[in-house]
């Protein structure tokens, strides 16, 4: 909960893209039906401790900017 008030609820960026007149106090009560209706449709929803977040973030930043592995 200490990580969610410090981030802003950065924690909750699907909930905040789906619902941005929603107020960030609200996105954890919203959450548990959005990761329901994601794993009905087959659709990612990540979620995880904020360095396992960051890390997989900056993977995927490094994967994407670095030219393609040549075959």
């Amino acid at each position: 909960k200490f990580m969610h008030l410090m981030s802003g609820n950065l924690s909750h960026q699907i909930e905040h893209h789906l619902f941005p007149d929603l107020p960030s106090n609200r996105y954890a009560e919203v959450a548990p039906k959005v990761q329901e209706i994601c794993k009905r449709y087959g659709l990612p929803y990540t979620t995880g401790p904020l360095l396992k977040q960051v890390g997989s973030t900056w993977a995927k930043v490094f994967k994407l900017a670095l030219p393609p592995k040549k075959a």
